[in-house]
């Protein structure tokens, strides 16, 4: 994180809480607590399996997961992982 920077709103990876994830076609929209935009989770994506899952058990507990975007702003998830 940048030198005097509070937040990571806008940055490459974020710490968010899911709350919704619906199909979208073969990809995934995936909604947080955090954003009012909705997130991508594509099916070409070769993390696809693990990471929907992952979305989806943190849908369920409420827990925070870290998301990594494919870019900065962006709105396509490259990845995700569990909060310490």
């Amino acid at each position: 994180m940048a030198p005097g920077r509070t937040t990571d709103e806008g940055a490459r990876e974020r710490s968010l809480t899911v709350v919704r994830v619906r199909a979208a076609g073969e990809d995934r929209e995936v909604m947080f607590a955090e954003s009012a935009r909705i997130y991508r989770l594509l099916r070409a994506n070769p993390s696809f399996g693990r990471a929907l899952r992952d979305l989806g058990a943190a849908a369920r507990s409420g827990r925070p997961l870290r998301v990594r975007f494919t870019e900065p702003h962006g709105d396509v998830i490259a990845d995700v992982e569990v909060d310490p």
